[in-house]
């Protein structure tokens, strides 16, 4: 197996990651900008791959406490690299299922926030790479015992967030809505200004009673395929999104 060195947030982090198979994209930088931890907050992050989740949220958060379950080897092993090259001793990444209820997390204590980019590709041709097709395709259930799994470790009002196709924002609800989770927020991440989201970011809240909002979102890209500023902001510079409704434009 081969890797890659590269970094992420415009350098501040360092950050390596197999060759070939399932490659990081934006989605786990976007993930970690959208949790509200504090300082000291505890984060369990499912499928945590290479580590860009957790490694983002530490970042730009101090002192997080933050726990990754990746069931992939190799990709695990670049998780451990990447807390140890970056210094987050606060950062543990496990060898396991998340849905196996008997995986030990180290501690008794329940944590604040949540957070996953599920595999969610159904159907299509199987990827050769085992890494990649583990990341990538599941079954139809997999909201639902994802969002069980990691609502079941968290703490009463703590959040749970995903990274989800659009397309699947009916089985996203349902999926938060079985796991007792409520006050349901989603944040579209719009390719362009004017074109259909792709994917979108979708919150709630354990025993949240709120009703759905659904915000404005984030434009990512400008006419000219540049990110947007504020898509910048987030990709490159570490800023925070917003669940306040305000437009990322």
């Amino acid at each position: 197996m081969s890797f890659t060195d590269g970094t992420l947030l415009g350098g501040r982090v360092s950050y390596r990651q197999p060759a070939t198979g399932h490659r990081s994209g934006i989605e786990p930088v976007l993930l970690a900008a959208s949790v509200t931890a504090r300082p000291g907050a505890r984060v369990l992050e499912g499928g945590n791959g290479a580590g860009a989740g957790l490694l983002c949220l530490a970042a730009r958060v101090p002192d997080v406490i933050g726990v990754g379950i990746e069931i992939a080897p190799e990709p695990l092993a670049c998780a451990h690299a990447n807390a140890e090259a970056n210094n987050e001793r606060h950062l543990r990444f496990l060898a396991g299922d998340l849905t196996d209820t008997a995986l030990d997390l180290g501690s008794t204590a329940r944590f604040e926030h949540a957070m996953a980019n599920p595999p969610w590709h159904p159907t299509g041709t199987a990827s050769l790479d085992g890494s990649r097709e583990l990341a990538r395709r599941a079954p139809k259930s997999v909201f639902m015992t994802w969002a069980a799994a990691l609502a079941d470790r968290l703490r009463h009002h703590g959040s749970l967030t995903l990274v989800l196709p659009a397309a699947s924002l009916q089985d996203g609800l349902a999926a938060i809505a079985a796991a007792n989770c409520g006050s349901p927020a989603i944040f579209p991440l719009w390719p362009r200004a004017g074109e259909p989201a792709k994917l979108m970011l979708l919150r709630a809240i354990k025993n949240g009673r709120g009703p759905c909002r659904l915000l404005a979102g984030l434009v990512l890209h400008a006419a000219d395929g540049q990110f947007t500023p504020s898509a910048e902001a987030i990709l490159r510079h570490g800023a925070a999104i917003s669940w306040d409704g305000a437009a990322h434009t």
